[in-house]
């Protein structure tokens, strides 16, 4: 049986801010309806790698594939044009999912779910509405689509936002730590919804701080450290991790949790 071609896939990424090297030629692949958590200290990149998915960063050089969409950066020979129209297609392909969840304020929920598919993909707006009603039920927030961000709270805001990112019909969903902003009792209905995106066939890859959430749900685990994936692996990278590294963030991360 033949392995599948996986849906993302990225080779030999490079970013750097000023005199900072956050991204050292990083390599990674995965294959469609898995869950990818991407874990690690703060500043090794993790988050630089995920906002690249999406093009909110732009590396300095490599390849970032999703599905039939494929950009090669750091490459100035390529007419400007043709570079929009790439990059414009690869973000197509993906729906983000930010730590705070950045809500048109003045929006209710439904036209906050309304906005990309209609506006951005030209939908048609009955079948966008049926749709986002639906997504709202998935996300448990049924009977919320006319109030506004303000009438709810943040973890009801936050599955709003993966609502929205979901209402694009992407293929892969990109988590950036989407309950770090949270206070500690509403982490967990967030990390519900997530859970079962990742149990219902969604490509996820989601940078969280959430260590036994990652062993719970992801079908692979990355661990930078330094701008590189230093180990990488299924769940036994957090059961049983190979690396002096990886040990030492995981006995201090579980101990401050």
């Amino acid at each position: 049986m033949s392995t599948p071609d996986p849906l993302i896939e990225v080779r030999g990424l490079q970013k750097t801010f000023g005199d900072n090297h956050v991204l050292k030629g990083v390599d990674l692949t995965a294959t469609e309806g898995t869950a990818t958590a991407l874990i690690g200290p703060s500043g090794s990149g993790k988050t630089t790698i995920l906002r690249s998915l999406n093009v909110l960063e732009t590396p300095d050089a490599g390849t970032i594939r999703i599905a039939d969409a494929a950009v090669e950066f750091g490459d100035s020979s390529v007419d400007k044009k043709v570079r929009r129209s790439e990059v414009e297609a690869l973000r197509a392909r993906s729906g983000m999912v930010f730590q705070s969840h950045n809500l048109f304020p003045h929006k209710t929920v439904l036209q906050n779910l309304l906005e990309g598919p209609v506006q951005v993909q030209g939908r048609d707006v009955d079948e966008a509405t049926a749709d986002a009603r639906t997504l709202l039920e998935q996300v448990g927030l049924t009977g919320r689509e006319d109030n506004y961000p303000s009438q709810l709270s943040g973890g009801q805001q936050q599955r709003v936002g993966i609502a929205r990112a979901l209402a694009l019909n992407p293929q892969v969903v990109l988590f950036d730590e989407p309950t770090s902003a949270l206070d500690p009792e509403l982490v967990g209905e967030v990390l519900a919804v997530v859970r079962d995106l990742a149990t219902t066939g969604w490509t996820l890859a989601i940078v969280t701080h959430e260590i036994r959430f990652a062993r719970d749900v992801a079908d692979q685990v990355l661990f930078l450290d330094q701008g590189v994936i230093a180990e990488q692996g299924g769940a036994e990278v957090l059961t049983d991790p190979q690396q002096e590294r990886t040990k030492q963030f995981l006995s201090r991360v579980l101990e401050v949790g």
